[in-house]
């Protein structure tokens, strides 16, 4: 008997705590141009590039892309890391107006890419969105005026949220590991 209540004692104690630790991570206040990233809206992303114009993304609106396992995916450009053949992928367009740096956060480790007339662009930084956001990923590009595709790869889920987001003057790029 003695034995059922230790046990007890030690579930209820670890779940306390864990749910302790839970509360104690509130979202941040997010800075004005990842704001979008709490309302997102849903969107099927393209198995292709010719595909991905059809419903581009919008600059500063998170949206919950639905993903396709990779071997459905064909990509404008080779991924820079080659995903897990398990995993998920997908295309979006987007449209930019204004040159400047953009930011892409994702909620997940996926591998992002901007692609631009067939090739992938380089990234001008790479780092990790405010604790307890959601936002895990985030890698800066800059960009001019013009279309472009999204590449979301490696995503182990079948979604994945994402949020374009133009870097207001002075903001700091992201850094770390990609």
């Amino acid at each position: 008997m003695f034995l059922r209540h230790a046990c007890l004692a030690l579930l209820l104690a670890g779940a306390a705590g864990t749910a302790l630790a839970q509360s104690a991570c509130e979202a941040p206040a997010l800075p004005a141009h990842l704001a979008g990233w709490s309302a997102p809206v849903a969107r099927v992303a393209a198995r292709d590039a010719a595909s991905a114009q059809a419903a581009p993304l919008v600059p500063g609106q998170a949206v919950d892309l639905a993903l396709a396992p990779v071997r459905e995916v064909r990509f404008a450009a080779e991924p820079g890391k080659h995903p897990d053949p398990e995993s998920h992928a997908g295309l979006a367009g987007l449209t930019v107006t204004k040159a400047g740096k953009y930011r892409v956060a994702a909620d997940s480790p996926v591998w992002i890419d901007v692609v631009a007339a067939g090739r992938p662009l380089p990234s001008a930084g790479h780092g990790h969105g405010p604790a307890c956001s959601g936002i895990r990923k985030m890698v800066d590009f800059q960009l001019e005026p013009g279309r472009y595709l999204l590449q979301i790869a490696g995503s182990a889920g079948a979604s994945a949220r994402v949020l374009v987001a133009a870097l207001p003057a002075g903001e700091v790029e992201a850094e770390g590991s990609r």
